[in-house]
């Protein structure tokens, strides 16, 4: 047989990479006409390089064109001396921290690509931030103090509210010595924003040395060793592993003070002037780095915020003798409120006596006596009570903070997969979950009274699912006579056979072990007849499900852009299908665009949470995913849907997908498969159609 040589790609010629570099990359860049010192280096390539280096430039140019620029000016020099794999993984380490922090650090993660490169030798006992960050989360979630986020980032540090870690650690001899170094590091970052480091406004105190950056690193340095101590202390089996980072590490005598107990941050920072000009601190592994001035900038909003908002929650505590009258000028019998330590943390007073409060109040003292090592009188005083408030608003009212001042802070964040990258953006997609604004009951009655004779047959078949129990034929003991196994038995002892013992038949009850989240589609697409017929199959198949007993919920999801996501929460599980459920469901109103992806995975991971033999993930749409930006129309928009519904499908949940679009047949096989999905010609038949799809789904 005839085998054919392998085919010979010549490079590209300068004038033919000049013309694609300059396509690739930005106009704006192209027009410094540095396309053709480009082409001459790529030049010098070998074809599979140029290729790989130019579908990464045009990549690269879809999200930033200056930082396309960057890579393709660092191509010729790193992508012949990388594999593939490598510098691939390069490239998209770069582009996440483009989305997650911009051009300036994006560009960094670029130039650093020795270091990258050189860490790639080392993958095998690397470990991920990606691999670790669940384990970290639930780690530091369970220590004490202010709970911490935590984050990926190009250095280890924190500014007190958020925990950065690196991408990846390897500087350990296994990948259990790095996870372990991944615990220690994020454990340090804690103490000091729990143990008081930034307390003391190291910033300015370390900038009248000569060098502060080496009295930052001093300080660092003896930190660490107050706060190894303390962990000595309070987590000791923590504290032995960590003893084996600090082998052959000698301290000078004057740190036996930081291993007191009542040893404090201003302990180090006098130590700080002692040891300037005497000793090197030496650099421990797990040891992160300090920015003090971001530390002090987050604790200096957080304090005055927290200020006003205790304020604010005392002035709404039910005490009845709060505003009772005292003496003219007799302001010191006044009640008041106090503070005092107690087993169980810091347990607010009024006028001497205990007094319950929410576990915000509590969160809120805890998180301002971390910060000031006390709670200040004037943070006592309720909203109203310090001063009288000039424009005619109450007492109650004045120094609120209002419910939308941080529109953020319930904000949740998820993923997004980029087909053209074939990795994720970190992070991308900004969500918020909240409650459908309740309409007119009356829409569910009349939908009841129109679909009269459909509810009813509705009903009757889902009793007929909920009432199939199994006979179990040729028992040996059981509920009933098996005529047939008594006949077959009869003819076999005529015959001379031994008679069988099993005779008997016995009910076997089938238990369904269901549940079913139910994603309504409410973009501005559904107005009009679409939306009137999402509402009615809600209503209709509600009413079938309230006589079968599964667990079922809905969730509606619209948003515009990926920073304005949105879940609406129609009925929870938890829930019983009753007037709010239903004035919700007639309040489903057409909202803004489709973006798909982060509402499967939202829903995907409360549906996770459900412990149940069968789950689905039944979305009723008319269209395909859709936004009004970043790209998510087309392609990119269908890929990132289909990936978040392969995460459903890995995790045992089975998705379907029902729809209205005419064209869904173009597109739905590609993001749900042949079989997993139906298309509804006739908008009129939804309603229907839903409880009839459910029923052969579950069945």
């Amino acid at each position: 047989m005839n085998s054919s040589p392998p085919s010979f790609k010549p490079p590209l010629a300068v004038r033919e990479l000049e013309a694609r570099l300059d396509e690739s990359l930005d106009p704006v860049l192209s027009s410094r006409r540095t396309a053709q010192p480009l082409a001459e280096k790529f030049a010098a390539m070998t074809r599979d390089e140029q290729d790989f280096a130019l579908h990464w430039v045009g990549v690269i140019a879809r999200t930033s064109g200056e930082l396309a620029y960057q890579f393709a000016s660092l191509a010729p020099d790193v992508v012949p001396k990388a594999d593939p794999a490598t510098a691939e993984a390069w490239i998209i380490h770069a582009m996440d921290t483009f989305d997650r922090e911009g051009l300036y650090r994006g560009s960094a993660e670029l130039k650093s690509v020795d270091g990258y490169l050189r860490s790639s030798q080392h993958r095998e006992r690397a470990v991920e931030y990606a691999d670790a960050s669940r384990v970290l989360s639930l780690f530091i979630c369970g220590l004490a103090g202010r709970p911490l986020k935590l984050d990926v980032g190009t250095e280890a540090y924190t500014d007190t509210e958020t925990i950065h870690l690196p991408a990846s650690i390897f500087a350990g001899d296994s990948r259990a010595q790095n996870f372990f170094l991944y615990k220690a590091l994020a454990t340090h970052l804690w103490a000091q924003a729990r143990y008081g480091t930034f307390n003391v406004e190291p910033a300015a105190k370390l900038a009248v040395f000569s060098d502060p950056a080496r009295a930052l690193t001093l300080f660092n340095y003896l930190e660490t060793t107050r706060i190894d101590a303390i962990i000595a202390r309070e987590l000791p089996g923590l504290a032995r592993e960590l003893s084996a980072f600090r082998q052959n590490v000698e301290s000078p005598p004057e740190c036996a003070r930081l291993r007191e107990t009542d040893a404090t941050a201003a302990d180090s920072l006098a130590l700080v002037e002692r040891l300037y000009t005497k000793f090197e601190p030496p650099n421990l592994s797990y040891m992160g780095v300090m920015h003090p001035e971001i530390a002090q900038a987050v604790r200096a909003s957080r304090v005055e915020r927290e200020k006003q908002d205790l304020r604010a929650e005392l002035a709404k505590l039910p005490v009845e003798n709060r505003l009772q009258s005292s003496t003219p000028g007799d302001d010191e019998s006044a009640p008041q409120y106090s503070m005092q330590e107690g087993a169980d943390g810091i347990q607010l007073m009024f006028d001497g006596a205990p007094l319950s409060s929410s576990a915000h109040v509590k969160d809120l003292l805890e998180s301002i006596a971390q910060d000031l090592d006390e709670i200040p009188a004037d943070y006592l005083a309720p909203t109203g009570d310090a001063a009288a408030p000039d424009d005619g608003a109450t007492a109650a009212d004045s120094g609120r903070i209002p419910e939308d001042a941080n529109p953020d802070k319930d904000a949740l964040y998820y993923n997004e997969w980029d087909y053209k990258r074939r990795h994720y953006r970190k992070n991308w997609c900004v969500l918020h979950e909240t409650d459908v604004e309740p309409g007119e009951s009356s829409f569910v009655d009349k939908t009841l009274e129109q679909y009269s004779v459909q509810v009813t047959q509705l009903r009757r078949t889902f009793e007929m699912l909920r009432g199939e129990d199994k006979w179990l034929k040729r028992q040996p003991a059981g509920d009933d006579i098996d005529l047939d196994a008594v006949i077959t038995a009869y003819a076999d002892l005529r015959s001379g056979r031994e008679l069988p013992e099993q005779l008997l038949q016995r009910r076997e009850k089938a238990e369904r072990d269901i549940a079913v989240m139910f994603m309504v589609d409410m973009s501005g697409s559904t107005k009009g007849w679409i939306n009137d017929a999402e509402r009615e199959s809600l209503v209709m198949l509600c009413e079938a499900l309230e006589v079968l007993g599964d667990r079922y919920a809905i969730y509606g999801f619209s948003g515009i852009t990926r920073k304005r996501c949105a879940i609406y929460r129609i009925k929870r599980f938890n829930e019983a299908y009753d007037n709010s459920v239903k004035r919700r469901i007639a309040g489903i109103q057409p909202q803004d665009y489709t973006r798909m992806g982060v509402a499967i995975r939202h829903l995907t991971a409360m549906l996770n949470a459900v412990d149940a033999r069968t789950k689905l993930l039944i979305t009723l749409s008319d269209g395909k995913p859709d936004d009004y930006s970043d790209n998510y129309r087309g392609e990119y928009g269908i890929e990132d849907t289909r990936q978040a519904l392969i995460e459903a499908h890995r995790g045992g949940i089975h998705p379907f997908c029902i729809t209205i679009d005419r064209e869904a047949r173009e597109y739905l096989p590609r993001m749900y498969g042949a079989v997993n999905y139906t298309v509804i010609e006739d908008v009129a038949r939804l309603p229907l159609k839903v409880a009839d799809v459910y029923r052969r789904l579950t069945t």
